[in-house]
């Protein structure tokens, strides 16, 4: 794993093979393994949960609209439509919009380990 456990477009774009029509988000780089359920979900909060949850699986995010940011235990980064990250087992994760956008639009899966 590179120790990072999200991507922005930008950087999925510039790692896309020369060639291929399709962009990969996250993958074992980032630390995904087998197995998954997916959804959309909307978050119009703009201070991150006090309480945010975890799962004993990973679970992935692709953002899809609006902008705001995303805490991964201590780490917190800005995201936008295109950025993808992923909640590894048992690490507490929220998102939040920010104040000048409209609410994120996320669409999640879950990977089992």
């Amino acid at each position: 794993m590179n120790n990072k456990p999200y991507i922005t477009l930008e950087e999925a774009l510039a790692a896309r093979q020369e060639g291929k029509r399709g962009v990969k988000f996250l993958t074992e780089a980032n630390g995904c393994l087998s197995g998954c359920c997916s959804g959309v979900t909307i978050y119009s909060e703009k201070e991150f949960n006090p309480a945010p949850g975890y799962h004993d699986d990973q679970e992935g995010f692709f953002v899809l609209e609006g902008e705001g940011y995303a805490k991964l235990g201590d780490c917190e980064f800005p995201i936008k439509p295109g950025d993808s990250f992923i909640a590894l087992p048992k690490v507490r994760h929220t998102i939040r919009t920010n104040d000048e956008s409209r609410p994120v639009k996320v669409f999640w899966f879950h990977s089992a380990v």
